[in-house]
């Protein structure tokens, strides 16, 4: 503690650089819940101290996460040269990140999950599908900030490159979704959308692991690859391989990795059939420990 005070003592100025970080931080996170209200012109309060809806809850809670992550991507501190520079730099990014993250949910909707309306069933308190939503956001926000990790500056190019990276993220996660979706019908007959929409918990916790998992795995992708404003679709051609890459890389060890941890019991029976949520989470947790160890490996 007499450390930290003593640092704050001489660099006077790491104590402002934070507090214009953290006041536009919880500014941006403040807005969530009204931008999801506005957006989705539904009274938040309602849906959430008087109705009880936990799914809303479990969706505006995902939201908030991601926004918290997109900002982490945003701060530069002293780096930025200026008091200034930094709180238009958080400003820019952080509504950046925010529109990103809510262009991420339409695109989720209409293209990975088109069956059924998301916004409706989360309001008829489908749980499943508000753990589904949070997860989507959750994983957007994990590229993006990759994207504001990997770009540098406030040009047009920088705009360019972040926006590629979110498609990149888009297109895989749509991928990944489709695969799921496929692997489930071939197994049970039923459509993956259908289950959602009946509530069954355990493969929404095992689909949410594969989202962010992925997304995780489109971030170690990025650490391939060296941001020049220059040769921009080079670097971007580069990542967009690398993701593919890994994602496969990612695909087979966590199918080895959840063979072994759950050994000698049945996944798809208690995870499909019995609705096993325990068994899900194991296999959501393991799905992000090997996507944190490709990240610690390629970092």
């Amino acid at each position: 503690m007499n450390e930290l005070m003593a640092t704050l003592e001489q660099n006077g100025s790491l104590v402002i650089y934070l507090l214009i970080d953290m006041a536009v931080a919880i500014l941006l996170l403040g807005g969530i819940r009204y931008t999801m209200g506005f957006i989705g012109n539904v009274n938040t309060k309602n849906e959430l101290a008087i109705n009880d809806n936990f799914a809303y809850g479990i969706s505006l809670a995902g939201s908030v996460a991601a926004m918290g992550i997109a900002l982490s991507g945003a701060i530069t501190g002293e780096l930025a040269g200026s008091y200034s520079a930094e709180l238009i730099g958080m400003l820019t990014y952080g509504l950046i990140g925010l529109l990103l993250i809510k262009a991420g949910r339409y695109i989720h909707d209409k293209f990975a999950l088109p069956d059924f309306h998301k916004q409706d069933q989360i309001l008829q308190r489908n749980i499943s599908v508000g753990l589904v939503d949070a997860a989507s956001v959750i994983a957007t926000a994990i590229v993006v900030r990759a994207a504001l990790l990997w770009a540098e500056g406030l040009g047009i190019q920088t705009f360019v490159a972040i926006f590629c990276a979110w498609i990149i993220s888009q297109i895989m996660l749509v991928m990944i979704t489709r695969i799921f979706e496929w692997r489930f019908s071939k197994n049970n007959g039923i459509s993956f959308q259908a289950t959602l929409e009946k509530g069954q918990m355990a493969v929404a916790i095992r689909y949410s692991g594969y989202l962010i998992s992925t997304a995780m795995s489109v971030t170690a992708a990025s650490y391939f690859v060296v941001y020049d404003a220059q040769s921009l679709w080079v670097g971007i051609t580069q990542w967009t391989i690398m993701s593919v890459i890994l994602m496969l890389a990612l695909t087979l060890l966590t199918a080895i990795a959840k063979f072994i941890v759950l050994w000698g019991i049945n996944r798809r029976e208690e995870i499909e059939v019995q609705d096993n949520i325990g068994i899900a989470t194991v296999e959501l947790t393991t799905s992000f420990a090997i996507a944190l160890l490709l990240m610690a490996l390629m970092a």
